[in-house]
């Protein structure tokens, strides 16, 4: 049984709003990778876009690599990830003030986000914005599963009345 999503569901679920873990190779030789959580957008077809400080690990691994992976996953079941690695195509030395209100308004509720632009205004000049070519894709989507072990887990329930069955985890 194959987990992985075909190319329009991985863009589709990518272009959802998720959390990415930013990985990006180390600074030296032997180095850890560095992977954080950032927000991203993405759009079907398009380029990942991150924004990023000018002077963070970040931005200096990334100038180095020209390149990064973006991971997104959905934590709750049935659980899916796609992971996505590619060249850095861009790295603008300012930040597109409706691209970052956009940004905000993806990941926070109206008010919150309005409230974090202002408090966050230094941004605009502090960051920069990264753009990245997905080339490598990987998937999963654990929903078969899930859907195979509920399937499995109906004649048990019924031999046991009353017992109750966890909701089935990711894989």
């Amino acid at each position: 049984m194959s987990f992985a999503m075909t190319r329009a569901e991985c863009e589709r679920f990518l272009a959802g709003v998720h959390v990415g873990v930013l990985s990006v190779g180390g600074a030296e030789p032997g180095a850890a990778p560095l992977a954080v959580p950032i927000w991203y957008s993405y759009r079907p077809g398009g380029l990942i876009t991150v924004l990023t400080g000018r002077a963070s690990a970040k931005a200096r691994r990334i100038r180095t690599a020209g390149r990064f992976t973006l991971c997104a996953q959905q934590e709750e079941p049935p659980c899916r990830y796609v992971s996505v690695a590619g060249p850095v195509v861009a790295i603008e030395d300012r930040v597109d003030p409706d691209e970052r209100a956009a940004l905000a308004r993806r990941y926070l509720p109206p008010a919150t986000a309005a409230a974090y632009l202002v408090a966050t205004a230094e941004q605009l000049t502090a960051d920069i914005t990264v753009r990245m070519r997905p080339e490598r894709w990987l998937s999963a989507d654990f929903a078969a599963v899930t859907e195979r072990m509920a399937v499995l887990e109906r004649p048990a329930a019924a031999e046991r009345p009353g017992l109750e069955h966890p909701p089935a985890g990711c894989g």
